[in-house]
């Protein structure tokens, strides 16, 4: 079984605070296993009757009518029978739909999930969570419906090391597989490209698109967002901004879309939890640069069944990895931007910008940290970590490669360390 540990942790941590727990993230990435699972298994080993948890997955059918928030609710207090703490799991929360408040002629209002869950709230004995995975539920915007009475714990598809710690292969080929296929849960299960591939893709399609088109009544513009996510997934770790895009839609596709609405229908996926977004950070002048910027998806495996397996360049893929793993770390990540000046080949001085792969800040720590796959010779060590010499700080500097190497410092203080041990031991970031 896949432990999911640290989100079991944060679990712990939030339980009986008072807030309604919401688990989010995109689909199939194990939310309701997270839940009633693991979170599941681990109350009843402290003590907590079966009967104090009340279950209910709102996507069965044997429980239609609960999607009736009158009857849910009239459910979930008849079974809360006396003063001892109670722990309702609802899962699919969204499969509960708005109805017309019985007791007024006002055929406007509604009384929804919302109000069942701020109801039990406030019940001393009453401790919520609540999961779902359509396009209601995944957005930023059901966190607002409860106005500030919520705990978001957001879960993500497998890490590498949870990964790794799950499969069952060779572990010398754990990497290969997880730069072809990602992390999401179900993969681990199935054992043939084709399958791998046509469960991604289906995932992809039927699942993560529509429920975009749903959800944004985007229906006519799916031909639409269906190039611009090709685009995004060729170009995962670019740098771009919505007038490029746009240009790329009237060169390439003959198709015309404005910059304002490229830029709509990408937050849209950001906001479905399939991208991230970095943006660009100037570090000499301590501020953010609003364009251009770089999206990476919330799996690899996902961006590689969009483009068919075709483009399968390791090096913007792990790229993608370690900006992942950085966020999974609780790590506020941008690119980082440093001015300075260069000698051109006339031995002229001018102006020129140095990129740093990922700014990585979490309270007091901040680390700047390059991706670079392969460091041949002396050339190319200098051409990665030049930048780092114009950054006026001290935080700690680290070029991930993917070779597995001994980890190890050069004059400047700058740590080389694999993508391996690095994705696979947090410490490694602190050698």
């Amino acid at each position: 079984m896949i432990e999911r540990k640290q989100y079991l942790d944060k679990l712990i941590r939030k339980k009986e605070n008072g807030l309604i727990k919401v688990i989010t993230g995109i689909r199939r990435c194990g939310k309701s296993f997270l839940l009633f699972k693991i979170y599941y298994d681990y109350l009843i080993s402290q003590g907590v009757s079966k009967d104090n948890i009340i279950c209910l997955a709102l996507d069965e059918t044997q429980n239609i009518k609960y999607r009736n928030p009158l009857y849910l609710d009239e459910y979930i207090r008849s079974k809360i029978t006396g003063d001892d703490k109670y722990y309702v799991f609802l899962d699919e929360i969204q499969k509960v739909k708005s109805v017309k408040n019985p007791y007024l002629d006002d055929v406007e209002e509604k009384i929804s999930f919302v109000d069942v869950l701020l109801g039990l709230m406030k019940m001393d004995n009453v401790d919520v969570y609540v999961t779902g995975s359509n396009s209601q539920m995944l957005s930023s915007d059901i966190l607002t419906e409860f106005r500030g009475r919520s705990d978001e714990i957001r879960v993500n598809p497998l890490s590498y090391k949870e990964f790794y710690q799950a499969y069952q292969g060779d572990k010398n080929k754990a990497w290969r597989e997880y730069v072809t296929y990602g992390g999401m849960p179900f993969t681990l299960s199935l054992h043939s490209h084709e399958d791998k591939s046509e469960y991604l893709k289906e995932l992809f399609d039927k699942v993560y698109l529509a429920d975009v088109l749903e959800r944004r009544k985007l229906v006519n513009d799916k031909d639409v967002l269906a190039e611009l996510l090709d685009i995004v997934s060729s170009s995962v770790g670019s740098l771009t901004n919505p007038t490029k895009l746009a240009n790329t839609f009237e060169t390439v596709k003959h198709i015309s879309v404005t910059p304002k609405t490229i830029s709509r229908y990408l937050d849209y996926f950001v906001d479905a939890f399939l991208l991230r977004k970095s943006q660009r950070y100037d570090i000499k002048g301590k501020s953010y640069i609003e364009s251009p910027l770089k999206y990476y998806f919330v799996d690899v495996g996902l961006r590689n069944a969009r483009l068919n397996f075709r483009q399968q360049e390791e090096t913007h893929i792990m790229e993608n990895i370690i900006y992942n793993e950085l966020c999974l770390r609780g790590f506020s990540v941008d690119v980082g931007l440093v001015e300075t000046s260069v000698r051109n080949a006339d031995g002229r001085s001018q102006r020129a910008q140095l990129e740093v792969d990922f700014v990585a800040n979490k309270g007091s720590q901040r680390y700047y940290v390059q991706s670079a796959y392969a460091i041949p010779d002396e050339e190319k060590r200098m051409q990665e970590t030049r930048v780092f010499a114009r950054i006026p700080d001290s935080f700690k500097k680290i070029v991930v490669v993917r070779e597995d190497i001994v980890p190890w410092h050069d004059e400047q203080g700058v740590l080389y360390v694999g993508v391996e041990q690095f994705l696979l031991d947090e410490r490694a970031m602190e050698l």
